[in-house]
């Protein structure tokens, strides 16, 4: 019987390079999504939880909060196990923007690429700056910014 690996599978800051992509998994949104969301934030607008009133909106339908899919991304980021034992800290999120509604039955993904990398040697950690690109099903950007993060240097 193999033993299993301890330690970090998630990569260290040494690993990092700027221009690095990494594409996440898909992930449907649903109502559940949403009315689990509005419960969980108290955000109760219409615009997400009554579907007569959200016919009558800009968008015609009920709309995903847009930090659900903030949260959704960084869920799908963190699946990846690019970060998963090594990331140190999640510093900041920088320039997010909300480009489009996401929907019921929307299935977004996102697309990361580390933009830029500093040693911190001083704190033990390295900062990576990673671009974020949600897209939904028709490649379209939904959401979009930046994160600011502190990874473990690589021991020794």
């Amino acid at each position: 019987m193999n033993p299993i690996p301890s330690g970090p599978r998630g990569m260290y800051f040494e690993e990092f390079v700027p221009g690095q992509k990494v594409i996440t998994a898909g992930r449907t949104i649903t109502e559940t999504d949403i009315v689990t969301f509005a419960g969980l934030s108290g955000d109760y607008n219409q615009i997400h939880v009554d579907a007569e009133y959200s016919t009558k909106s800009p968008a015609g339908q009920r709309v995903a909060h847009g930090l659900l899919i903030l949260s959704i991304a960084s869920g799908l980021a963190v699946q990846t196990g690019v970060m998963e034992g090594t990331i140190v800290y999640f510093r900041e999120v920088n320039e997010w923007k909300f480009v489009k509604p996401v929907f019921i039955g929307d299935t977004i993904h996102v697309e990361l690429e580390v933009k830029e990398t500093k040693e911190m040697r001083r704190i033990g950690v390295g900062s990576v700056l990673i671009e974020l690109v949600v897209k939904n099903q028709h490649d379209e950007t939904v959401n979009k910014g930046m994160w600011s993060t502190l990874i473990a240097l690589r021991p020794g």
